[in-house]
């Protein structure tokens, strides 16, 4: 029997929440294989005047490498004039055509159907079933549970799943989005009592996040021209007001994220809204809509731009009742330019759906090797299995706020923050996340319960080096020593930090008194090399400028372990100038020494070397220079003989071929402690914690 090798989603309304389906499948199945298509038989209109936004996110996000062409047989338009016609049959076998082609280039392909949206939806459910029936592919049913009660849900799945049924179409899963809180449970129950037990059912509810729109949202929505604050249209407007009444009434219905609309004569309003806005006693206001198409005065205008205010403002022609009435139908879409919204829904389909029993019913095929998708999605999973606790010293910083956001929301550690508590506090109200007392540690040093315990612990652990007590006080106070001091007492699992300070500011707290792990004698660090096809590991390339041969085999044999430990199997590459014993020199007699004692300490690790990068990566070049090597030509962990040589190389491939550069992380301490460059993004940061986290699982 043929393995199944796509997934249809389908639904028979419109605004259902595919969206969130076909990301969550989508970072789910990359984490299997590495190529996945994705194919949407009719898109809502001619890509020349807008983009489909799902096909558009799904690509841009995931860095799919399809043509869009390939990704669609027709628009809506296009469709209805065929079947008007009576060639039905045409466009099926068009369809099937375009994704067999497309089927045959990836390993798994995912169908979105029809969105269901203007005139021809009865064909359009028609062809989505004819489709489905035609691939021979299972199906994932997906209904909005907005405004319907536990019954209406109920009837309207079962007759789309029967229509299925009918046609001998075999469905896996049911998920119903929308659906009120309170009425979760009833939803669920009532599904699987109606339900063949082999379908699947996930019940998603109303998310605040997932269902507002943005500001460039609104915008586009309204057609309306931007006065201010274009930098921040990503803002969410989760509700919205009118501002037509007295001020003071006013001020006491602003929410977190509202949208104001009133009128543009409304001076007192706008200022109001700005006041507000700047206060730490009011929300994030997501920003305002001048009504009217009334002209700011110049004194109002003088004063916005004076205050230096980033909050979006809109102006529309129309009045506020019917730019109101737009607003509220807006109906808000994952786009690639919003990556939160788009890490929410993924978050949001792991969440609700049981991963496990899901890859089962769709998924029965193998890959060798590991690809980029595959490591991401496993470490994520793994850290969250643990879910270890990381401390966070430079808690002041925009990207550490953002990056500890996305990791407290998708429940993957626990985090403390260090700093000043009530400057963190305006930066996260002000960046509009989620992080608070409750869901993470913030903490400013000084003021601990455990301070004088951590300067006491210091003072006993450097007295022998004449460190007085004041001096460890002093210290203490510093957050890369507090935050290592919280590792070292086992108050915290783990500590990422960098981002402002330099490596020897992260590392030395570590070397005094966390130290190395028994029968290690220096610190060195792996990055991961997540390439277009697979995944390797280069050592070292931030910590030690020119390593001896003893040296350079104790990082080749704790990058050994770290790859193993990581899922990926270690053939090890001791690098030089010359492959085998084609050349000589100091710097590749050292080399040749290194590798001479990894194999005489660690007989069970494949190591060669002296090797060139080429014979080391390329199974052509590996096999002519190198025939009878087990590791030339498939090499996962490349060891670079000096500082110089390693750093060049890893960020010449990185920049070259676009890889994703994990790291670096250090191995060979008691606990992990991971250092950051001072130009790392909110991914670099996400990433460092994740690895930061299984490194803590040792202990």
């Amino acid at each position: 029997m043929k393995s199944n090798k796509s997934i249809f989603i389908a639904t028979a309304e419109p605004f259902s929440g595919k969206s969130i389906v076909a990301l969550g499948l989508v970072d789910m199945l990359l984490s299997k294989t590495q190529k996945i298509g994705y194919f949407k038989p009719i898109i809502n209109q001619d890509p020349k005047i807008k983009a489909d936004s799902h096909i558009e996110t799904l690509i841009s996000h995931f860095k799919l490498p399809l043509q869009y062409d390939k990704t669609y047989s027709y628009t809506r338009e296009e469709a209805n004039i065929l079947a008007q016609s009576g060639m039905q049959d045409e466009i099926i076998d068009t369809i099937i055509s375009k994704f067999k082609s497309l089927e045959e280039e990836n390993d798994f392909t995912i169908i979105e159907g029809s969105d269901f949206l203007g005139e021809g939806t009865a064909f359009e459910f028609d062809a989505n079933l004819a489709i489905a029936k035609n691939l021979g592919t299972p199906v994932i049913i997906v209904a909005s549970g907005d405004g319907k009660s536990t019954s209406q849900i109920t009837n309207a799945v079962n007759v789309t799943i029967n229509n299925f049924l009918q046609r001998k179409v075999k469905v896996i899963g049911v998920v119903v989005n929308k659906v009120g809180k309170d009425n979760i449970k009833a939803v669920q129950d009532s599904l699987k009592n109606c339900l063949k037990k082999d379908i699947q059912v996930a019940v998603i509810p109303k998310i605040t996040e997932l269902k507002s729109p943005t500001m460039k949202e609104v915008m586009e929505h309204l057609n309306a021209e931007v006065m201010f604050g274009a930098e921040q249209l990503s803002n969410r407007a989760d509700h919205f007001i009118f501002g037509a009444m007295q001020i003071a009434n006013f001020l006491n219905h602003i929410k977190q994220n509202v949208l104001i609309v009133t009128p543009g004569d409304r001076s007192d309003i706008v200022l109001a809204t700005l006041q507000a806005s700047l206060s730490k006693n009011y929300p994030k206001i997501a920003g305002i809509v001048l009504t009217g198409g009334f002209e700011v005065p110049d004194s109002v205008l003088r004063l916005i731009e004076g205050s230096n205010t980033q909050l979006p403002i809109l102006r529309v022609e129309e009045p506020s009742f019917y730019a109101a009435t737009k607003v509220a139908g807006i109906h808000s879409k994952i786009n690639p330019d919003n990556p939160e919204k788009i890490h929410m829904a993924v978050n949001t389909f792991r969440k609700y759906m049981d991963m496990e029993a899901l890859e089962k019913n769709i998924a029965n095929f193998k890959t060798q090797g590991i690809t980029p998708r595959m490591f991401q999605y496993q470490l994520v999973s793994w850290a969250k299995s643990k879910k270890k606790h990381i401390v966070l010293p430079e808690g002041n910083d925009e990207r550490i706020l953002k990056a500890a956001d996305r990791l407290v929301k998708q429940g993957i550690v626990n985090i403390t923050l260090l700093g000043n508590v009530e400057e963190i506090t305006v930066t996260v109200n002000r960046l509009g996340l989620a992080l608070n007392q409750e869901n993470c540690q913030i903490i400013n040093p000084q003021e601990s319960v455990y301070f004088d315990d951590y300067a006491n612990t210091l003072f006993e652990i450097r007295k022998g080096k004449n460190m007085p007590l004041g001096v460890a006080r002093d210290l203490m106070t510093d957050v890369a020593y507090y935050g290592t001091m919280m590792v070292h007492k086992g108050h915290a699992d783990g500590m990422v930090s960098g981002a402002v300070h330099t490596t020897a500011h992260t590392i030395r707290p570590a070397l005094q008194f966390i130290k190395t792990k028994p029968g290690i004698s220096l610190v060195s660090s792996i990055f991961f090399m997540c390439l277009p096809d697979r995944v390797t590991i280069f050592g070292d390339c931030a910590i030690n400028i020119n390593p001896s041969a003893e040296q350079l085999a104790e990082i080749a044999i704790s990058s050994a372990d770290t790859s193993a430990k990581f899922g990926i199997e270690p053939r090890v590459a001791m690098l030089s100038y010359s492959s085998g014993s084609s050349g000589s020199g100091e710097d590749v007699e050292k080399v040749r020494a290194a590798t001479e004692i990894v194999k005489s300490k660690r007989p069970d690790i494949l190591v060669e070397g002296p090797i060139q990068y080429d014979a080391a990566v390329d199974p052509i070049t590996g096999k002519q220079k190198m025939p009878d090597s087990k590791v030339a030509g498939n090499a996962s962990v490349l060891i670079f003989p000096d500082l110089n040589t390693g750093n060049n190389t890893y960020k010449a491939v990185q920049r070259e071929t676009g890889a994703v550069a994990i790291g670096p992380m250090l191995q060979g301490m008691n606990k992990p402690v991971n250092d950051l460059s001072r130009g790392c993004t909110v991914d670099d940061i996400y990433n460092t914690v994740v690895i930061t986290a299984i490194q803590a699982e040792e202990g």
